[in-house]
């Protein structure tokens, strides 16, 4: 039978796998619809699903966690629409490597936030994972191909794309600190609204600086997507990062997070029909031994 910590760990990689179907299922919508139009609709049509919940969310929602939701809240959507917008200007190469560099901010974040140092083993993690990212992002056969696109000219996509990882890094260590004073219900109502309402004024800041053109059309494809990223991608596993994330240490978590492109090439392989490269395995092997060696080397404290 799992401990609590084995138990919400496990969780937390169930969150991730569903994050990773993500990628195929959005891949194929957007050839209808807009990227911050997409996350308008389905973080819209998310907030709508929990509204007939507020009865019962309001109850377990004090005063004083009004500014740490709002605060979660913003971070949750800047993270959205920071790598949106840098999608714009960088290939998804360096956006998949830049993003998964989240993971080298939440020992840093979580040492100043909550003067706790990672242990030996979540360091060695971060290490593998890393690697394994750098490997697993590059679609190059060779290491030199894989850093030689990586290293291309710094643009302001890439620029975009650091903001997010950083902020993600610091949404994590957050949330695991707010997560230890308050309930998860209201928490995840207020990342919801923030970023639903957040994510209709990037919408329109986008359309007028250029970024993007809104547009949309509702097929099947676009339908599933929304269903799909709304009640399972955003309402269920942030209702489970938000409850559960609090039973391992914010680096551990990162590390289990960091499994995402590996569920999103598996996935990808099956229903895009996308080859995986030896070298693509070898960055999945590199990512599950980050994990193992947080798992074997570290006391089971959290």
């Amino acid at each position: 039978m799992f401990s609590s910590k084995y138990r919400g760990e496990a969780i937390l990689l169930f969150v991730t796998l569903i994050w990773g179907a993500t990628f195929a299922i959005i891949k194929n919508a957007l050839v209808s619809i807009s990227p911050m139009m997409f996350i308008s609709f389905r973080f819209g049509f998310a907030l709508l699903l929990l509204l007939p919940f507020w009865g019962k969310i309001k109850k377990h929602f004090p005063k004083e966690l009004l500014i740490p939701g709002i605060i979660l809240g913003l971070s949750y959507l800047f993270g959205f629409a920071a790598q949106t917008a840098g999608l714009k200007f960088t290939s998804a190469t360096k956006s998949a490597f830049i993003t998964g560099t989240f993971i080298l901010y939440i020992p840093l974040f979580q040492l100043l936030m909550e003067k706790r140092a990672p242990g030996k083993g979540s360091i060695i993690g971060v290490i593998l994972v890393l690697s394994g990212l750098i490997i697993l992002s590059g679609k190059g056969n060779s290491l030199f191909a894989i850093f030689s696109e990586i290293g291309s000219g710094f643009n302001t996509g890439d620029f975009l794309t650091m903001l997010c990882a950083f902020n993600y890094g610091f949404y994590v260590v957050y949330l695991d600190k707010v997560t230890k004073k308050f309930d998860f219900l209201p928490l995840v109502f207020m990342q919801v609204a923030v970023t639903a309402v957040g994510s209709v004024l990037f919408a329109f800041l986008f359309n007028l600086t250029g970024i993007e053109t809104p547009s949309f059309v509702f097929n099947e494809k676009v339908i599933f997507a929304l269903l799909y990223t709304a009640v399972l991608s955003t309402i269920l596993t942030t209702t489970l990062q938000t409850k559960y994330q609090k039973t391992t240490t914010p680096t551990r978590a990162g590390i289990i997070f960091s499994f995402e492109p590996i569920f999103a090439t598996i996935i990808a392989f099956f229903t895009l029909h996308e080859k995986i490269s030896n070298f693509g395995l070898l960055g999945c092997f590199l990512i599950f031994s980050g994990l193992l060696a947080s798992e074997l080397i570290d006391k089971r404290e959290v």
